[in-house]
């Protein structure tokens, strides 16, 4: 199932993570276990993973917290079973190949583009509703990410379900530059996932994403104490008929919960259904509470054990290797726009 490369070529995968919030359960089961799975079915696969940290200050940070943030999410990563063998793990920012590509992108798109992102209208209605100015950035975000993934000449994308609609962006800009200036940039291919992690959903309201922006209580973070998930997860809304089958519009409650259960044990949804058909609801929710407990756990115990000494030492050479192909790849665009003349 994530067996993606099939010819066994080498080939560069790009996929990265805001530092905007704590990481949840969601983004855990939805990117990173997947992308070591990837890794470990896909040996001639080399990925650039990057903090997404440029994108994170669309909207007001405070530098402390996002630094903390920072290394919070790098600790995950590691924590999570990644292997570092070949990945290339780097903060966007210390690429200054990044916004400067992006600014590129930016010439070769056009405003009526960037404000149909479904995800500028979102986040734009979220903070006029909190009466904050809408920064020019969050109109521009599209073209960073663009930069973010034609930099390295991705042969894949892996993003999350509200961000496909960007990469489509991409795909046409990197087009548009091709066709104006000779080709430079190769179109990458969206990593589609046949896989229960892309939907996890909130836990007091599952027809919505688990997400940062959710209640507390919606929501289960990687670093949340065993009481903590437990209560959570107990409380989730389910309904009322007390019967035990995937349905995600009928019962998208329960679904939800055995789709986080599907995924942690490795098991079909058929499977499930038929695991848990003599159970209640409340009996349901304990052993997914404890499978969870167990994941995380897991996490939280390498996460203790990791300094800032490896931290520095990990991204030292990821940024290392990434700035060299950043450089050529950004001398190539400056020379078919005609720009520069020293260097």
């Amino acid at each position: 199932m994530l067996k993606i490369n099939k010819d066994n070529s080498k080939k560069i995968l790009v996929t990265g993570i805001k530092p905007s919030g704590d990481i949840t359960l969601g983004n855990y089961l939805g990117i990173i276990k997947p992308l070591t799975e990837i890794l470990k079915k896909n040996s001639n696969l080399e990925i650039y993973l990057f903090i997404a940290d440029l994108h994170a200050i669309t909207i007001f940070q405070k530098p402390q917290i996002l630094k903390e943030q920072i290394i919070k999410i790098i600790k995950i990563y590691l924590a999570s079973g990644l292997n570092l063998k070949n990945v290339n793990l780097f903060v966007q920012s210390d690429i200054k190949e990044h916004p400067y590509l992006g600014y590129l992108m930016e010439t070769n798109s056009y405003v009526g583009e960037m404000s149909r992102m479904i995800n500028y209208k979102q986040t734009k209605l979220v903070q006029a509703s909190k009466k904050n100015p809408i920064r020019t950035a969050l109109l521009t975000y599209p073209a960073l990410m663009a930069a973010d993934i034609l930099l390295y000449n991705a042969d894949y994308v892996l993003v999350g379900a509200d961000q496909k609609q960007h990469l489509e962006l991409t795909k046409k800009i990197a087009e548009r530059f091709n066709n104006l200036y000779g080709n430079v940039f190769k179109i990458p291919t969206e990593i589609k996932l046949n896989y229960l992690g892309n939907k996890i959903k909130s836990l007091l309201d599952p027809t919505k994403k688990m997400s940062k922006s959710n209640h507390d209580s919606g929501c289960i973070y990687i670093l949340d104490d065993a009481s903590t998930i437990h209560k959570k997860i107990m409380r989730s809304t389910t309904d009322s008929d007390n019967c035990i089958f995937y349905d995600i519009n009928e019962k998208p409650g329960i679904s939800n919960l055995l789709n986080i259960y599907g995924i942690l044990k490795n098991m079909e949804i058929k499977k499930i259904e038929d695991y848990f058909k003599k159970y209640s609801y409340q009996k349901l929710k304990q052993k997914v509470s404890a499978s969870v407990i167990k994941e995380l756990e897991k996490i939280q115990k390498k996460i203790d054990k990791i300094n800032d000494k490896q931290i520095k030492k990990i991204l030292e050479k990821g940024t290392i290797k990434v700035q060299k192909q950043a450089h050529q790849q950004l001398l190539q665009v400056k020379q078919k726009l005609g720009l520069g003349y020293i260097l």
